[in-house]
């Protein structure tokens, strides 16, 4: 293997784009979060939407992946999956998950932690309905997380229930929604010489948010 040009140790970028202060920013961070996400959106950063999971299995050990944030309102943040997978299994053993948005083109990073429960079936079969069709196929054909010999098994899959259920595939028993109710939310954005902007929000008992600064 040859040798790097450049250390990844000597790889640095000092963070100038934008300053998070506590005027600027908003008191409830559901609002703040939907500013940077629109920001995100309008600056065509590559996927927006897209968030690393982590999740704790029920021995205590972490795994992250990456989905996709497919709603968000008051009640929380939604995205949609195999509840047969291995984050949906951790979930069942420990309701208590993280989530994390990364813009780095914006230099910016918000962080959610919170408890997570299924959205309802009716809000399931709404948003799967509203899948293109191989999206929908994809979701019976794929046995998420499970060992299998190759790609052929997923073509095979597709196959056939693409001709079972020709253009209106219900939805699969095992496929729906996961709503993340935050009780936490970290808001940070890079500034010069690592003195970045972090801004927490945590949930009181009365249900207002107390935001607070930490040192970066």
């Amino acid at each position: 293997m040859s040798e790097p040009t450049t250390s990844i140790a000597d790889l640095r970028k000092s963070y100038e784009r934008a300053e998070l202060n506590e005027e600027a920013s908003q008191a409830d961070p559901l609002q703040q979060f939907d500013q940077w996400l629109k920001e995100a959106i309008a600056a065509k950063v590559p996927e927006p939407n897209a968030m690393t999971l982590a999740t704790v299995a029920g021995n205590g050990r972490p795994s992250t992946r990456v989905v996709l944030v497919k709603g968000y309102d008051a009640r929380g943040i939604v995205w949609y999956t195999n509840y047969d997978s291995r984050k949906g299994r951790e979930l069942a053993a420990n309701a208590f998950a993280a989530l994390q948005f990364h813009w780095v083109e914006l230099e910016r990073v918000v962080r959610i932690e919170g408890v997570v429960e299924k959205v309802s079936a009716e809000e399931s079969d709404a948003y799967f309905h509203s899948r293109p069709l191989d999206s929908r196929i994809g979701a019976w054909a794929s046995p998420q997380s499970e060992v299998i010999s190759g790609r052929s098994v997923l073509v095979a899959n597709a196959a056939k229930y693409g001709a079972k259920f020709l253009l209106q595939p219900p939805r699969p028993p095992h496929w729906g929604g996961y709503r993340l109710q935050p009780d936490n939310w970290q808001f940070w954005q890079g500034r010069k010489s690592r003195l970045h902007d972090r801004l927490r929000y945590t949930l009181q008992d009365g249900g207002g948010w107390l935001r607070e600064r930490l040192a970066p």
